[in-house]
């Protein structure tokens, strides 16, 4: 269990720091205008999702004496890492210069990235055929990937407090993480990778694999799920440092901590929902962690912002209404990291069910595919934030530090920023408890009525 947590320790860092990080960066330390880095993100992902089919397949066919997916996982450690680190530096000349330099670099990143997470997630289905013990492996897994997030904002708090001087230093940091974690988590599989179930070797061309998703009802349902709740969490977390600096005023050198909170409160989440849906079922779990979510999300929209000059201390002031402000934005944050941790765990435990459900039972496919759909989702979510707030007057710049003082939003990009963080969301991951009535849960398969 220690070491499949840490297989998706270095992904889950990177996804952690560029979900909360990247945009902010572009267009704050980069200068990059927010149509510029939407498109950008969307690109990431578009190119994240179109070499997961192909790694997939690929890993599906490799042979070696380690099984077919740890020679993936150890030949893109090293590159990972580097690719981290060199996301965050920015470098002279024009936009469409920089531009150039971050899809090179971002397309290595995701190339990784996608060597990594995809073959390492297809080994929980191929350990165990155990429903119990699959989602343990995923709550592991996710264990990992939020306590490498966490180790991630924590640096990133750390050396970004101070302005945008720390990017370079956090890349250095982290992609050491991300590399050195996940060739532990390889030395710890071994053993186990070499006696796992080995997927079908015959070749399936792109036309047969789409009519086998297809034809998966299961796999369609999970997939609809996965895809409107991870747009919902990607979201909330690229407009999340705008949120807190530019609408709630909360001073860059606390801003750059809130997330700390999130991620603590999602590691606590996944580990109750982990239990929860043991005992009462996994879309039970899915159903309440979703109420939290949207709660959460509503009370983004409503919450105040603080006044000029709030520190820490105002925090212990009970007398003073910034302070409440102050602790009922934690309280929202801690309660959407709650609920969206069911995001991580209930998708992927419900994935190997309809894996099952396939004769052939191709997990490099199915799981290829999730991965897929679930980014190009992303990418055009992400796309469509930027949109939405060059259309409503977001303003860029290079001057992270003194942001907040010296550039003021319009009223129009503030309540862009807060529909983007409050109600977009909710109402993607209603719309994801909807798609998910009807399921029935049993203690060995999930089968839905009429199917």
């Amino acid at each position: 269990m220690v070491s499949y947590g840490l297989g998706d320790a270095g992904t889950g860092l990177a996804a952690t720091q560029l979900g909360f990080y990247l945009f902010p960066f572009f267009t704050c330390a980069a200068g990059l205008p927010a149509v510029v880095a939407g498109s950008l993100l969307m690109v990431i992902k578009i190119w994240d999702a179109i070499n997961d089919p192909l790694i997939g397949w690929l890993s599906d066919h490799t042979k070696s004496r380690w099984g077919p997916r740890l020679p993936w996982m150890i030949g893109a450690a090293a590159p990972l890492g580097i690719s981290l680190a060199a996301v965050w530096w920015v470098p002279p000349g024009t936009t469409f210069e920089k531009t150039a330099y971050y899809i090179a670099v971002t397309i290595l990143l995701m190339t990784a990235y996608t060597s990594v997470n995809l073959p390492f997630a297809a080994l929980s289905t191929e350990l165990t055929e155990d429903t119990s013990i699959r989602t343990r492996l995923n709550a592991a897994r996710f264990t990992g990937s939020i306590l490498a997030g966490l180790s991630g904002l924590i640096v990133a708090a750390g050396l970004l407090s101070n302005g945008n001087e720390g990017y370079v230093s956090m890349g250095k940091i982290t992609g050491t993480i991300a590399s050195v974690a996940t060739l532990i988590s390889c030395w710890g599989l071994a053993p186990y990778a070499k006696k796992a179930r080995k997927p079908k070797g015959k070749h399936e061309p792109f036309r047969l694999q789409w009519n086998r998703i297809l034809n998966n009802k299961l796999f369609m349902r999970i997939i609809f799920l996965y895809l409107l709740l991870w747009c919902g969490l990607q979201l909330m977390q690229t407009v999340s440092i705008i949120y807190l600096e530019q609408v709630m005023k909360v001073p860059i050198g606390i801003s750059k901590w809130i997330p700390i909170p999130f991620q603590i409160s999602a590691l606590f989440g996944l580990q109750y929902w982990s239990i929860f849906s043991n005992k009462f079922g996994r879309i039970k779990a899915l159903n309440q962690g979703g109420l939290f979510w949207i709660i959460g999300c509503f009370l983004t929209m409503l919450l105040p912002p603080l006044l000029p000059g709030f520190t820490l201390t105002n925090l212990f002031s009970t007398n003073s209404i910034e302070a409440i402000k102050m602790i009922a934005l934690l309280i929202t944050i801690l309660m959407v990291g709650f609920g969206a941790s069911t995001a991580y765990l209930i998708p992927w435990s419900l994935l190997p069910d309809a894996i099952d459900a396939d004769p052939e039972k191709p997990a490099g496919i199915y799981t290829a595919w999730m991965v897929l759909i679930q980014k190009i989702g992303i990418g055009f979510s992400v796309q469509l934030l930027g949109l939405l707030l060059t259309f409503a007057g977001y303003k860029s710049s290079e001057e992270c530090l003194n942001l907040i003082n010296n550039l003021d939003q319009p009223s129009s990009a503030i309540t862009t920023i807060r529909i983007c963080m409050g109600l977009i969301p909710s109402f993607l991951v209603a719309s994801g408890l909807l798609i998910m009535r009807g399921w029935i849960n049993n203690s060995s398969k999930l089968k839905p009525k009429n199917s």
